[in-house]
C-alpha cells in the first residue's frame, strides 16, 4: 500500500474515531494493557534482537539505554495506560457558551486534532504512550520509530492494532511507518495529516519543519538547568542536583548545567562533587568553578549541549539575575529549577525564566506527562503554540465553534433591527 492510500485510510478512520464514546475508548485501552502483559515474552524477544543488532552496530550507550524495553518498562507503560483510563475524556467539553442574541447560542467545544504523525527515536515505550494518548483523545496516528527499535516497534504496533480492533475501534486508525522514504512522503501529506510531532535532535526537528507544510510541534534539545541560590539548603540542593542529573541521564529532562551562587560556591561545590564522583559524573566548569574544584574547562559549546550522559557543566554566577540571563541565553526552553529558601526569588525565577517548565526546590526530572498526571506524553513542547511543556491529552485537542440559531440572519443585525446581547450562558442552561 502506498503512503497516499495509507494516510487517506487513517484520515477516514480518524473521523469515525472522533465520535467514539469514552466507554469504548477506555475499553480499547484496557484491551491494549491486557494484551501487552499477555504478549510479554514475544515483546522481550523482539527487544533482545534489537539490542543485539544495535550493539553490533555500535549504537551510543545513551540510545541503547533508551532502546531497552524490559519487564519493568512493560509494567510502566501498562500503568500509564490505566492512568489514562482514569482521566476525564478531553473530547466534547464545552469551554465557552455565549448567547449572541435570544435563540442564537455560541459554544466552543473541544474536539480531536485529526491525524497526528509522530517521529521518535530509540524508545519503544514512546510508541505505546503516543498511540494510547492519540486513542483517548480521538486522534488517528501515523507512527515512525527509529530503525534501531524496528522489531520491538513492529510487535507493539501489531498488539495495539489487534487489541483496538477487538474493542470495536475503527480499523486503520493507526499505522506504523518503517522507512525514511515513508517519512519523506508523510511530510507531503498535508491533505490528510494535521500535525507532526518530531522527537529527536535540534537538527532533526529543524529538518522536519523545513520540509513540510504540515504544522510541527517541535521538541528538540533538553538543555535543563538547576540554579542553587546562596540561601539554599545545602543538603536539599545536593539531593535535587544529583537526582536531576543522574536519576536517568539519557532523557531530555535531565539537568545539563548547574548554576551556583558565588557566595556558597566554595562550600557547596566540593560537597556536590563528592557525590557526583561516586556516580561517575564528568564535570566541566567556568574559571570560577575551576578555582574551587577539579574539572575540565567549559567551552561555549558546553553551555548549550544536551549531553544525555554522565557529564555536567558548572558555572558560578553572581546571583539570580545572572542565572536567569544564562538560562535564557543557553537554555532550550524545556525545564529549569531554582533551589532557594526565598519565596520572592523563586517567584522572580519562575516569572522570568523563559521555559515550558519552571520549578522551585525540586528535580527537573518531574517534567513528565505521567508524573504531571497526564497519563503519558507524546513529547515536550518547547515552542509557544497551543501546547507547551509535557504534551498529554489536552495538547492533542483543539476546538470548534458551534452556533445554534432559529432562522437568524446577519442582515437583521446589519440594518440594526436586531442587536447582539453577548451574554454568558450558565452550564445548567446550555444546550450543548
Amino acid at each position: 500500500m502506498g503512503m497516499n492510500e495509507l494516510a487517506r485510510r487513517v484520515k477516514d478512520a480518524s473521523i469515525q474515531l472522533a465520535g467514539a464514546g469514552t466507554e469504548q475508548k477506555n475499553k480499547a485501552l484496557a484491551q491494549i494493557a491486557g494484551s501487552l502483559r499477555n504478549s510479554k515474552e514475544d515483546i522481550l524477544k523482539a527487544n533482545r534482537e534489537d539490542l543485539l543488532r544495535s550493539e553490533k552496530e555500535s549504537l551510543p550507550a545513551p540510545l541503547l539505554k533508551r532502546l531497552k524495553f524490559d519487564e519493568a518498562k512493560i509494567e510502566d507503560v501498562v500503568d500509564g495506560i490505566y492512568s489514562l483510563i482514569n482521566l476525564e475524556d478531553p473530547v466534547g467539553k464545552t469551554v465557552l457558551s455565549t448567547a449572541l442574541d435570544d435563540g442564537l447560542e455560541l459554544y466552543k467545544v473541544t474536539c480531536p486534532i485529526g491525524v497526528i504523525g509522530v517521529i521518535f527515536e530509540s524508545r519503544p515505550d514512546a510508541l505505546v504512550q503516543i498511540s494510547t494518548l492519540c486513542l483517548k483523545s480521538g486522534n488517528g496516528a501515523l507512527l515512525k520509530g527509529g530503525s534501531e527499535a524496528r522489531e520491538t516497534n513492529r510487535i507493539l504496533a501489531e498488539i495495539i492494532i489487534k487489541a483496538t480492533g477487538e474493542a470495536g475501534i475503527p480499523a486503520n486508525w493507526t499505522a506504523l511507518l518503517e522507512t525514511r522514504a515513508d517519512v519523506k512522503e508523510m511530510l507531503k501529506m498535508d491533505r490528510y495529516i494535521d500535525l507532526v510531532i518530531p522527537r529527536g535532535s535540534n537538527d532533526f526537528v529543524r529538518h522536519i519543519m523545513d520540509n513540510s507544510r504540515i504544522p510541527v510541534m517541535g521538541h528538540a534539545d533538553g538543555v535543563c538547568h538547576c540554579y542553587v541560590d546562596d540561601d539554599a539548603d545545602m543538603d536539599m540542593a545536593v539531593r535535587i542536583v544529583v537526582d536531576s542529573k543522574t536519576q536517568y541521564v539519557a532523557v531530555c529532562n535531565a539537568a545539563e548545567t548547574i548554576l551556583v551562587h558565588e557566595k556558597i560556591a566554595r562550600v557547596f561545590l566540593p560537597r556536590l562533587k563528592k557525590v557526583l564522583d561516586s556516580r561517575q559524573v564528568e564535570l566541566t566548569g567556568c574559571p570560577k568553578t575551576l578555582a574551587v574544584i577539579p574539572a575540565a574547562p567549559a567551552t561555549e559549546e558546553d553551555w548549550q549541549t544536551e549531553y544525555l550522559d554522565y557529564k555536567l557543566s558548572v558555572k558560578v554566577v553572581s546571583g539570580l539575575d545572572e542565572a536567569i540571563e544564562h538560562i535564557n541565553t543557553y537554555g532550550s526552553g524545556h525545564t529549569d529549577s531554582i533551589i532557594t529558601a526565598d519565596k520572592e526569588k523563586a517567584a522572580r525565577f519562575m516569572d522570568f525564566v523563559d521555559a515550558g517548565n519552571v520549578f522551585w526546590n525540586c528535580s527537573t526530572r518531574f517534567s513528565d506527562g505521567f508524573r504531571y498526571g497526564f497519563g503519558a506524553e507524546v513529547g515536550i513542547g518547547t515552542g509557544k503554540i497551543h501546547a507547551r511543556g509535557p504534551v498529554g491529552l489536552e495538547g492533542l485537542i483543539i476546538y470548534k465553534y458551534k452556533l445554534l440559531g432559529n432562522g437568524h440572519i446577519v442582515e437583521d443585525y446589519a440594518n440594526r433591527s436586531r442587536s447582539f446581547k453577548h451574554k454568558s450562558i450558565s452550564l445548567n442552561d446550555a444546550k450543548l
